[in-house]
């Protein structure tokens, strides 16, 4: 990129960023290019001026991915801080832009008297995480609400698509190749006169649950079909098992805690650990929730 394409940028770009500072496991190694955007238009541009070559990932608050210890090679794009327009289109319309934390998208729907978007007080990250992986809690998802969508491709044009273009399942969301989630509008229900918001319950049933405030990911795996994959990680005696500094959370088995010490290769070979224990034990094989992007070293 010459330095006249880089004067119509207004958004910050770095080398060489530790994307430990980025994630809520707090590891991984350097990205070559980590870029800010200051808005949508201004990452329209950033895009169009990439080669069509060039590796491009996207992080939000980083609480679903885990960054290997080689780091990332290409362009990290982190919309959080740029992408944060929210606004209602209509009485029970929510327009919410992709670096959002899905718990600010929540309490912006529970002050306008809308219901059905309080789940997403309860799941880290962003609206452009959540959608990418139709991330759920409390037995709702994501995809449930979305009405429409805006991507935005490597050329920096926008898309509009709606749900019925995407393969949606349980945890997955099949993207069109080098497309990217920047926005979507989510239809919700006026609340009836009187009714009291449920984040707060809900936040206090997660902090009962979870290992809230220490670093993790969240959930690591995807609850096989009838099962839960906290109970079978629990079942194999894996509570407080460690490799490096990387433990199965005491708390909740489907938690996997870093210390400061942490490498990224201890966390993925806990994984692994893990899977394989409760493959030979229960015949099951556990998918993971976390997105494990990156280089070995």
């Amino acid at each position: 990129m010459n330095a006249l394409a880089m004067n119509q940028l207004r958004g910050q770009l770095r080398h060489d960023e530790p994307m430990s500072k980025h994630t809520s496991w707090r590891v991984g190694g350097l990205a070559d290019k980590y870029y800010v955007p200051a808005d949508l238009f201004d990452l329209q541009v950033f895009l169009s001026m990439q080669d069509a070559k060039t590796p491009i990932t996207w992080v939000g608050l980083g609480s679903n991915m885990l960054v290997r210890d080689g780091g990332v090679r290409g362009v990290v794009i982190a919309p959080l801080g740029g992408l944060k327009d929210l606004h209602l289109d209509d009485q029970s319309r929510v327009y919410a832009q992709c670096g959002l934390s899905n718990s600010k998208v929540a309490r912006f729907c529970d002050k306008n008297n809308l219901s059905g978007a309080e789940y997403l007080a309860g799941i880290p990250g962003t609206i452009g995480g959540a959608l990418a992986m139709n991330a759920g809690a409390f037995g709702n998802e994501t995809w449930n609400l979305v009405e429409q969508v805006t991507m935005i491709n490597r050329k920096g044009e926008l898309v509009e698509r709606y749900p019925n273009e995407f393969e949606i399942n349980y945890r997955h969301v099949r993207i069109p190749t080098d497309e990217w989630f920047v926005a979507a509008s989510f239809r919700l229900s006026e609340k009836n006169s009187g009714e009291e918001s449920e984040i707060k319950q809900l936040l206090q049933k997660r902090n009962d649950s979870q290992p809230i405030g220490l670093p993790s990911c969240g959930s690591v795996f995807k609850n096989p079909p009838g099962k839960h994959a906290a109970q079978l990680i629990q079942t194999a005696g894996l509570k407080g098992h460690c490799i490096g500094s990387a433990c199965v959370s005491e708390k909740h088995a489907n938690f996997i805690i870093s210390q400061a010490d942490t490498r990224a290769s201890d966390i993925e070979n806990l994984i692994e650990f893990v899977q394989n224990t409760i493959k030979q034990k229960f015949d099951v094989s556990l998918e993971t929730e976390v997105r494990v992007v990156g280089e070995t070293l």
